[in-house]
């Protein structure tokens, strides 16, 4: 006998339907599983040999052969465990297949018939809705992901029998309720706030037109000076997220397998120096999502940036321009969200004094410039914000007055970010950072004072056309957080003392 059970595969964030195909037979026992199946799919045998009989079923002796359809397409994971149970189930006619519920169905079976946990769940569900998909039965450790999708109904099971019993209409589910999304949920940053960091006014002031506009920053500045706790405190004034941005976030963290619940912050990512160029912008045999990835629509925090190796570095200069990313293997290609906001520190030069006010530098001219050329220009020059962060004065630590709280920095922040959405939405962005050459073009409009500004640093500091356009960027997220609709003089100017730093180190 035939049964075709429904369920879906993954490639990258797009899920694609997979009908389980269970053929049975009088003959010689055996089990054959085609369809283009990694080792994990076709190990299921012997999972579902004994979560079958764990359960009181019989593992029929027969000839079996399971087809994954389409067969030209990889099947990867152990998610397609529970459809081949429910399928040999009905093939060898345990359970009546006329009178199963129409279901995707998807889960891993431990042995005992406890149903599992599956990487990738939220965006098969996606796009199943999308493609006419209603009903859903999956493992009760997904429920949290799936609760925020209209129009499907989602039935979470424990085990085996209970599918079994739900599908063969001997037992009735109620679909998990859906939940609507409120993005005003309270994320506490107790210990990484701003209040708490003494002095560094300039850097504080760097961050937050760096995080309003959604820019990326870099501080340089010697050991001690406060530039990993000022990192740290970012995500404390970041904007809250849209139910759209939450939900990119959602699905890359469900197909890299870390989504427990659904997000309400954004991603703060801090990969050690030693990362490898896969760990950082994804790929393995199964091309999953690095970290560049796991930090979209949050932070990506490079601590120490010269340590990390040159190669990997250079891999970020695509997704920082263009927002995402195509991890290539031979037989597949899957491209990424690579939104982000690159925070960045590093030392001037090895001992770390260079250009400090209160240390000397030991460091000779070759190997200040040795230390110094491990970050190309390419690299830099798409860094929106250079800050320098000197040491704090002993006085300045003393200070028993605690400092402006995130929480009034971020109001400022997300008023800017209204202003940003409400302009940029139409054109389907979200932020400063993010403007086309047109979207600068048309926002971006100086005065006669203004343009002479800029055109006489443009010449001296022999800025690049990519700096330029950056640097307007700047200066209208300085504008947004002044209120203004136009951008002055005075924004153009405090725009281009952030893009000084690559002249002073220059690699």
């Amino acid at each position: 006998m035939l049964a075709l059970i429904k369920s879906f595969g993954l490639k990258g964030l797009d899920g694609f339907p997979v009908q389980a195909e269970i053929d049975m037979h009088s003959g010689m026992p055996t089990y054959d599983i085609v369809g283009l199946a990694d080792t994990a799919v076709k190990e299921s045998k012997e999972r579902v040999r004994s979560a079958l009989k764990n359960s009181g079923y019989q593992y029929p002796v027969a000839a079996v052969v399971v087809n994954l359809a389409p067969a030209d397409v990889k099947k990867e994971g152990s998610l397609y465990d529970l459809p081949i149970a429910i399928g040999l189930l009905a093939a060898s006619k345990q359970i009546p297949y006329d009178g199963l519920k129409k279901a995707v169905v998807l889960g891993e079976l431990s042995l005992n018939g406890e149903v599992r946990k599956v990487n990738g769940l939220l965006p098969m569900i996606i796009t199943a809705v999308q493609q006419g998909e209603t009903a859903f039965v999956i493992p009760k450790e997904n429920a949290n992901e799936a609760v925020f999708i209209e129009g499907a109904e989602i039935y979470a099971v424990d085990n085996l029998i209970q599918a079994v019993e739900f599908l063969t209409n001997r037992t009735e589910l109620q679909p998990l309720p859906i939940r609507s999304w409120k993005n005003d949920v309270q994320v506490k940053y107790s210990d990484n706030d701003f209040k708490y960091i003494k002095g560094q006014f300039a850097a504080k002031r760097a961050m937050e037109i760096a995080v309003a506009g959604g820019h990326n920053i870099i501080m340089i500045g010697p050991p001690g000076a406060g530039k990993t706790m000022l990192a740290r405190a970012v995500p404390s004034i970041m904007p809250n997220l849209t139910f759209e941005e939450a939900l990119e976030v959602a699905k890359i963290h469900s197909v890299s397998g870390q989504l427990d619940g659904f997000i309400y912050e954004r991603p703060f990512r801090t990969p050690h120096h030693s990362s490898t160029m896969v760990s950082l912008t994804g790929g393995g045999n199964k091309a999953r999502p690095g970290e560049i990835s796991l930090a979209h629509n949050g932070v990506l925090f490079l601590d120490e940036l010269p340590e990390y190796n040159r190669h990997t570095l250079e891999t970020l200069r695509q997704p920082l321009e263009d927002g995402v990313i195509t991890v290539a293997r031979n037989a597949l290609s899957v491209t990424y969200p690579a939104d982000f906001m690159l925070v960045a520190s590093m030392n001037p030069c090895p001992c770390g004094n260079y250009g400090s006010a209160t240390v000397e530098c030991k460091c000779t001219a070759s190997q200040i410039h040795r230390y110094l050329n491990k970050l190309s220009g390419p690299l830099l020059d798409r860094i929106d914000i250079h800050i320098e962060v000197d040491n704090v004065t002993y006085d300045q630590l003393q200070v028993d007055t605690l400092s402006e709280p995130s929480s009034v920095i971020r109001e400022r922040v997300n008023k800017a970010r209204d202003i940003q959405l409400a302009r940029l939405s139409p054109s389907g962005r979200r932020c400063n950072a993010q403007m086309t050459s047109a979207d600068i073009k048309k926002y971006c409009k100086l005065d006669t004072e203004s343009a002479s500004l800029l055109k006489d640093s443009f010449e001296k500091l022999n800025l690049t056309a990519r700096a330029y356009n950056r640097i307007l960027k700047v200066a209208r997220t300085i504008a947004d957080l002044d209120g203004s609709a136009d951008i002055t003089s005075r924004h153009i100017a405090e725009s281009l003392q952030y893009r000084m730093l690559d002249r002073k180190y220059r690699v």
